[in-house]
């Protein structure tokens, strides 16, 4: 899958409002219901349906349920700089849950993750500092039929 097209897509999303388990382009969306949304319009079909979750993402339980999902169905991805296309998972405070997802928008030396949050919608921002320093994987999207 080229990572070109991976951002392209991601990109067509940037203003969609945030939507906590939302994934529709325009309407809504949450930083995993980006991630389906681009997985639909490049690989078609989820590939299971996505059960309900809180905005916790199980740290109560201390289960990396994001985490164990992205292993599951991206292609995992050893230690290295970030590339357009590439889908990050971010530990947002030490010792949470892995919970935040994003794709690579730029890499260096002016790298940029496209994501949505809360208060704030899909937007691209600059994969700065702090946010480099949260990433604890990183994956690529299969390569699938289009």
């Amino acid at each position: 899958m080229s990572g070109a097209r991976v951002v392209a897509e991601a990109r067509r999303w940037i203003g969609t409002p945030y939507r906590h388990q939302a994934s529709v382009p325009g309407v809504g969306a949450d930083c995993l219901g980006l991630v389906r949304g681009v997985w639909r319009v490049l690989l078609g079909t989820e590939p299971v349906a996505v059960p309900p979750y809180g905005p916790d993402w199980s740290e109560a339980a201390r289960e990396e349920t994001l985490w164990e999902a992205a292993r599951r169905h991206l292609v995992a991805l050893p230690p290295g700089p970030p590339a357009p296309g590439d889908v990050l998972l971010f530990r947002l405070r030490a010792g949470g849950v892995a919970k935040h997802l994003g794709i690579v928008g730029e890499g260096a030396p002016c790298a940029s993750v496209i994501h949505a949050y809360s208060g704030h919608g899909v937007v691209e921002s600059p994969l700065s500092h702090p946010w480099q320093r949260r990433i604890v994987a990183r994956f690529r999207f299969p390569v699938g039929e289009t």
